[in-house]
């Protein structure tokens, strides 16, 4: 249960953080189009969010990186 509250927790945070890149871009243009880029934002980032998964699981992703680019 505590997994799928902190899943649904990042989701969220994701998708708060793209509707308020897409609705400030959207913002430099017109009211209608920050409406917009703040749906299309929170979509994208909803997607992102489930996509990169745990921030630890992308730690070891960027550990192992390191790793291979040391040698």
């Amino acid at each position: 249960m505590k997994k799928r509250i902190q899943h649904a927790v990042r989701r969220a945070q994701f998708a708060a953080a793209g509707a308020a890149l897409g609705g400030g871009l959207g913002g430099l243009v017109g009211k209608n189009a920050a409406s917009t880029g703040a749906g299309f934002g929170a979509l994208i980032g909803a997607t992102v969010a489930e996509k990169v998964g745990p921030a630890d699981e992308l730690k070891k992703r960027l550990k192992r990186g390191d790793a291979d680019a040391a040698e």
